[in-house]
Order: structure tokens, then C-alpha cells, then sequence
């Protein structure tokens, strides 16, 4: 019975070009999403490489300080 009540709210236009700024304005959005994903995945491959070499380096100066083992 309390599902009954909740349905004024639901509103479905009979005039379906009310549906147009809803949809301009989702697609908008999803753009907007993706190039945010984009620039995400950008500068995280940007850092891993960047930490990639800091590594690299590291690894170098470590070993060159090491005295060699027998």
C-alpha cells in the first residue's frame, strides 16, 4: 500500500519533447565525465612512469654503494 503513495511523484510528460534538455543535459554531463576520466588516467600513467624512474634510480645508487660480496 506504501508504494501506492509514492507514485505522484513519478511524472511522465505527454509531451516527450521535454525529454530533449534532460537528454542534451546527460550527454553533456557523460562528456564531461569521460574527458575527466581521460585526464585522470593521463596523469596516473604520467606519476607511474615518474615513479618508475625515481625506482630505477634508487636502485642504481644502491647498488653502486654496496661493496661487492664474496
Amino acid at each position: 500500500m506504501e508504494a501506492v503513495l509514492l507514485m505522484p511523484f513519478l511524472y511522465f510528460p505527454e509531451d516527450k519533447t521535454l525529454y530533449i534538455p534532460a537528454v542534451a543535459s546527460l550527454l553533456v554531463c557523460m562528456f564531461l565525465c569521460y574527458l575527466a576520466f581521460r585526464w585522470i588516467r593521463k596523469k596516473s600513467a604520467e606519476q607511474e612512469k615518474a615513479t618508475h624512474e625515481l625506482e630505477q634510480r634508487i636502485l642504481a645508487e644502491r647498488n653502486a654503494k654496496q661493496p661487492p660480496s664474496q
